[in-house]
């Protein structure tokens, strides 16, 4: 008797790039505006390597110099930095029985219900990828102006509250605008929430989303949590560029014809990068190793392989190290 397996219902050149988009489309990230597209960024991931560098010019330094006919005026030059982004590569097999739910669902489209789960699983991956870079970022040597830290301090003191937050909110000092969101582990917003904080507003698209103190929450648990030290992360839109990259074989079907067993296997090549903190670690990882010169989460997390190069200003994040009780 004839079945259909994944390979009747999935093209993967026209499959893939509908994975993609559908993450991207239903990735709370995205949503949040932390993550941007960059085109600077996807023209690099085109050309082969493992980084991708954007030199950028440096701000004008100085006072004007009151003009003299007995003095002429002293040019400056203009300076330049470089930000460099570390490309990511990632792949996983999915066997036709884990997906055997969705192909059961009544009404719905297969191949439709496989790329909703395949999308879900990429979502929490590429969070997993920003939380990650997030924490070696603001383990930098040179990152703490973009850190509040009061989480050594006495009893009631150490805790979130409105005051604290407001202040974490002000580490850019006149450009605290560009702060429009922020990122949570549930148990602080459990906290703000028992403290009446928390303000649900509604979107243009309708749907409803929670806000503090102005800002869009976005919950995730992986936020780093050490010895009740929670850490808060407040940013602003596009503070990570985004960019995918070009697997030789983004998504195709295979069959293991003595189990029984369908499989699908997807790839993404990607660049999830933290604007104006560049990359300093592909020296610390040995391109002959098993992760074939790209990082992993570990890496990610490692302090030294970043370094900041814009103004901490120009750096639309702020780290807020904080208890949700006293200790």
């Amino acid at each position: 008797m004839p079945e259909t397996r994944i390979a009747d219902i999935i093209v993967p050149e026209v499959w893939a790039p509908y994975v993609v988009q559908k993450s991207v489309e239903t990735s709370a990230l995205f949503k949040s505006e932390l993550v941007k597209a960059d085109a600077r960024i996807e023209v690099g991931t085109h050309q082969g390597g493992e980084t991708v560098n954007m030199p950028f010019w440096n701000d004008l330094e100085g006072e004007a110099e009151e003009l003299s006919d007995q003095k002429p005026l002293t040019p400056t030059k203009i300076g330049t930095g470089q930000d460099v982004a570390v490309m990511q590569a990632l792949g996983k097999p999915f066997a036709a029985k884990d997906l055997a739910a969705a192909l059961n669902v009544d009404h719905e489209d297969p191949a439709d219900a496989i790329a909703g789960l395949v999308a879900g699983f990429w979502n929490r991956n590429m969070q997993y990828r920003v939380i990650s870079q997030l924490q070696g970022v603001f383990a930098a040597a040179n990152m703490s102006g973009n850190i509040l830290d009061i989480s050594a301090l006495a009893a009631g003191a150490a805790v979130i509250d409105k005051v604290s937050f407001a202040d974490a909110s002000f580490v850019l000092g006149d450009k605290f605008e560009l702060l429009s969101s922020v990122a949570m582990h549930s148990k602080t917003y459990s906290k703000l929430y028992i403290d009446d904080l928390i303000e649900t507003v509604k979107g243009s698209d309708g749907k409803s989303f929670p806000t503090y103190q102005g800002k869009r929450v976005i919950l995730d648990d992986g936020c780093p949590v050490s010895n009740g030290v929670y850490t808060t992360y407040l940013f602003g839109p596009g503070a990570v560029g985004y960019a995918e990259g070009n697997p030789k074989v983004p998504a195709e079907t295979d069959r293991d014809s003595l189990a029984g067993t369908d499989i699908l296997i997807t790839r993404r090549h990607f660049v999830l990068h933290l604007r104006g903190v560049k990359w300093v670690g592909s020296a610390k990882i040995s391109a002959g190793d098993e992760n074939g010169g790209h990082p992993t989460r570990a890496d990610l997390e490692t302090s030294t392989n970043w370094s900041r190069v814009y103004n901490p200003k120009n750096i639309r994040v702020v780290a807020f190290k904080h208890r949700v009780a006293a200790a």
